[in-house]
């Protein structure tokens, strides 16, 4: 079909995986993880079993060694079982260890990769903070060096898996350089003075645990600083490309999804003595849908495959999030109006693919972030 070039066959059975573990693993309990707003850990071994947690890490520390479709199929695959918040949950790996992959010496690798990519162990990354979002080089939190440790003290907030995250991949203040004074951390749950101050309830995403922490005096082995002195930044800027491709993919697939679900119920859903897809208004507002779908989805591929390639994509990463989040919140909406009052019950996943939505735009930089990067990028 229309994207079929980008995927070989490695990557349709990788896609099989992904819709078997969504069907048997996620839908079944995808209300009640909604409602409690917390999903099964156990469910994080079984993803790891499956083949599904970390199908782009390199097989040396247990991933799939996959490419970065094999991300796309992950991402559009496992949201089958109908809850963004499961699946962003057992990928908030993948915000949290590339900085450890990028900048970490061989022995921090080995000590914090494999045990996450098993699913024995929860990772989170600690950036945004109360006072500091968009603009990172407002970081407060700081890490003082004090003999052979670092002393950090600061909060963050805004932190997917934080409530339960093992190891937490911390950006932390280490000088006055607004950029140039970042520097990444691993901090581990059990190091005292660290903890969870509350756990946040959201519009959407429900059922990703979703943490404020604290940190008070946590004293941090400098075998647990990541890279240089001061590195931080740099490995930030490409960790947002990744992560603004992930949120690009997430928002193609509510988008698609939303389609279909809106696409079969128009079939289904009679009035006036017939379905209400056979009148006008309804199979143009889904051809309009699907012209957007598919506009989302070929950027966002095109990111993807830049990235396989070895190609910068700042710019273009950041033009697939916003374009795939307008789309995820627009086709979201008209499948909700498709499927009229049932749309606005929250049994139904439309409703629920509609409030994920709305965080696409503010998620991993606000959209109007995006543009300046986008115009700056281009020499606007």
């Amino acid at each position: 079909m229309l994207f079929d070039h980008w995927f070989d066959e490695s990557h349709q059975a990788f896609a099989e995986i992904c819709r078997r573990f969504a069907r048997e693993e996620i839908a079944p309990h995808a209300e009640k993880w909604e409602e409690a707003g917390s999903f099964d850990r156990e469910l994080y071994l079984k993803a790891a079993e499956a083949g599904v947690l970390g199908p782009t890490y390199p097989e040396a520390f247990g991933g799939g060694g996959g490419d970065a479709f094999h991300g796309v199929v992950a991402g559009e695959e496992l949201l089958r079982g109908g809850s963004t918040g499961v699946c962003v949950g057992l990928g908030s790996l993948n915000i949290a260890l590339p900085p450890i992959l990028a900048m970490g010496s061989d022995e921090q690798k080995q000590r914090f990769v494999p045990s996450v990519l098993a699913g024995e162990k929860i990772a989170a990354l600690a950036i945004t903070e109360p006072n500091t979002g968009s603009d990172v080089a407002g970081v407060r939190t700081k890490a003082v060096k004090d003999g052979d440790s670092y002393v950090i003290n600061g909060a963050k907030t805004f932190i997917t898996s934080g409530c339960r995250a093992d190891l937490i991949t911390v950006l932390a203040r280490t000088g006055d350089d607004p950029h140039g004074g970042l520097t990444f951390f691993v901090v581990e749950k059990d190091m005292p003075g660290y903890g969870v101050s509350r756990a946040l309830k959201k519009t959407g995403w429900w059922a990703s645990d979703t943490a404020e922490l604290v940190f008070e005096d946590v004293r941090v082995p400098v075998e647990n600083r990541i890279g240089a002195e001061g590195t931080g930044f740099i490995a930030l800027m490409k960790n947002f490309e990744n992560e603004r491709l992930m949120l690009a993919i997430n928002g193609c697939a509510l988008a698609m999804l939303s389609l279909e679900y809106a696409a079969q119920y128009a079939k289904e859903r009679q009035a006036f003595g017939r379905p209400i897809g056979k009148f006008q208004v309804i199979r143009h507002k889904l051809a309009e849908m699907a012209t957007q779908v598919a506009s989302a989805r070929a950027l966002t591929y095109h990111v993807a495959g830049q990235i396989n390639a070895g190609k910068p994509v700042m710019v273009e990463a950041a033009m697939a999030k916003n374009h795939a989040s307008t789309v995820a919140r627009e086709v979201c909406w008209e499948a909700v109006q498709i499927f009229g009052g049932m749309g606005y019950i929250r049994e139904t996943v439309v409703e629920r693919f509609a409030r994920d939505a709305r965080l696409l735009p503010i998620g991993g930089g606000t959209q109007e972030i995006m543009r300046e990067i986008i115009a700056r990028g281009l020499g606007y």
